[in-house]
């Protein structure tokens, strides 16, 4: 039996959410795509959240960011967020490695702030996104059990 095409399983996973994260997963997605024309969206569809890793390569390692999605929203989630300058104070959380910056809309991607720290984690990834290319989606990890993607009414 074959497998449901690349863009038929994101949407599968993205519609396990209300309409409200739905339509913001899928906005900020597309933001994230015309930001990182030739990055890798790397998908995993995890216990905790639905993820989709921007990388230059195939491994997680190489994600400069992520869109973590969950009941409760949408973030976008640094990798190597510790290490940014934030000057402005956006980036939240205190673990050793990752930060993340909650999106109310896909226009916070282009605030100045939320520009900058993308902006320097591109400059400071291990291995540079290609100079050409165009986005490829994969999916790399479907957890048989998941946290509900709706928040319990």
């Amino acid at each position: 039996m074959p497998t449901a095409s690349v863009s038929a399983q994101v949407a599968s996973f993205i519609a396990k959410f209300d309409r409200t994260n739905a339509s913001l997963i899928r906005s900020c997605r597309s933001a994230m795509r015309k930001r990182l024309p030739t990055a890798l969206e790397l998908v995993y569809d995890n216990y905790n959240f639905f993820v989709i890793g921007y990388s230059s390569t195939e491994r997680a390692s190489d994600c400069v960011v992520s869109l973590a999605c969950g009941a409760n929203g949408v973030s976008l989630s640094f990798y190597f967020g510790a290490t940014l300058p934030d000057p402005d104070g956006v980036l939240l959380g205190s673990g050793n490695q990752n930060r993340f910056v909650r999106l109310e809309s896909a226009r916070t991607l282009a605030e100045p702030a939320v520009e900058r720290l993308i902006a320097a984690a591109l400059a400071q990834a291990k291995t540079p996104m290609p100079d050409r290319g165009k986005t490829r989606t994969i999916v790399k990890s479907i957890s048989a059990k998941q946290r509900p993607r709706r928040v319990a009414r």
